[in-house]
């Protein structure tokens, strides 16, 4: 391949499709990454899964802080001419004085069947509101917040036991494999794209850690869809006597009784209706524990209220 792309990710999601591109031949003339960060122990800096992919096939990786009037980058672009800038899971907006710099204009994956869902959060809202679909758009970036054009889509059912995570990796896979003939038909000028109905858009907020406080009055479906939506990260979570508990993993049960009471010895909580039980649970500071095993050492019983 002739062309030249560069490519602009930052998160595991944009990993396979680096990878995808680089093991078919395209000529990956540069990747841009967000700078690494401080860990929140210690001050040692944690380089981006993409940073760190990128390094081990010897790619020239750039970690500018901003794009915004950063006229250094701006020029670095424009004397490389790239065909095209392919942009996934960067976390920076992209300048309106950069966006005619590649011939093909930027091109960016997005996890969701847009218009639904443009921001920044779209794997873990559409989780969390139940949806029974999602999937991957394909759009030309303009000035506006993934208001751009669309080329292409592809949508997959969410199961109402996955997570964000997996779903990530599912979105991520399918997009992998999408990209290369995209590129291709964008290459050989037999792509179109279509303006999305923009009154039918829906944004996915950036995801904050309150959020993930369980309100147990809710339903049980709506519950599993926080804890499920919300993992790894922050966590769908309760307190109990001052200690706060993350549930990783739970699913549905069919017992009775008052709303955030332990109604079994295997650890199943009534919501406003139904209930869950839980599967998988982390106390605060600890590691990740199985229930059996949590239910041998916590104060937490049956008969116990978490609400």
């Amino acid at each position: 391949m002739s062309e030249k792309i560069v490519f602009m990710g930052t998160s595991n999601f944009a990993v396979p499709i680096l990878k995808s591109l680089y093991q078919n031949g395209y000529q990956i003339s540069a990747v841009y990454t967000q700078p690494p960060k401080k860990s929140n122990r210690g001050q040692k800096l944690n380089k981006s899964p993409i940073h760190l992919f990128s390094e081990n096939i010897s790619l020239d990786v750039r970690t500018p802080q901003f794009l915004k009037n950063n006229n250094k980058e701006e020029l670095y672009l424009a004397e490389l001419r790239p065909d095209i800038i392919l942009v996934v899971s960067y976390g920076q907006i992209i300048p309106k004085n950069f966006l005619n710099i590649p011939k093909n204009g930027f091109l960016n994956v997005h996890a969701s069947l847009l218009p639904k869902w443009r921001g920044a959060a779209p794997i873990q809202r559409s989780i969390m509101n139940q949806d029974k679909e999602t999937g991957i758009s394909v759009m030309k970036i303009n000035e506006n917040l993934d208001e751009g054009p669309v080329c292409t889509q592809h949508s997959i059912t969410i199961s109402e036991k996955i997570n964000s995570e997996e779903l990530s990796e599912k979105l991520s896979l399918i997009s992998s494999e999408k990209i290369l003939d995209i590129l291709d038909n964008i290459f050989d000028g037999s792509i179109e794209f279509k303006d999305q109905d923009h009154s039918k858009a829906t944004y996915a907020k950036k995801i904050q850690k309150i959020e993930g406080k369980i309100d147990w009055n809710e339903n049980a479906e709506k519950i599993i869809g926080k804890i499920n939506g919300l993992y790894p990260y922050p966590g769908a979570f309760f307190s109990f006597n001052g200690e706060r508990y993350k549930i990783l993993k739970a699913e549905r049960s069919n017992t009775e009784g008052k709303v955030g009471s332990i109604v079994s010895e295997n650890f199943e909580v009534c919501c406003g209706k139904g209930s869950i039980k839980v599967l998988s649970i982390q106390r605060e500071g600890k590691r990740v524990q199985q229930i059996n095993e949590f239910l041998l050492g916590t104060q937490i019983k049956k008969g116990a209220n978490i609400a």
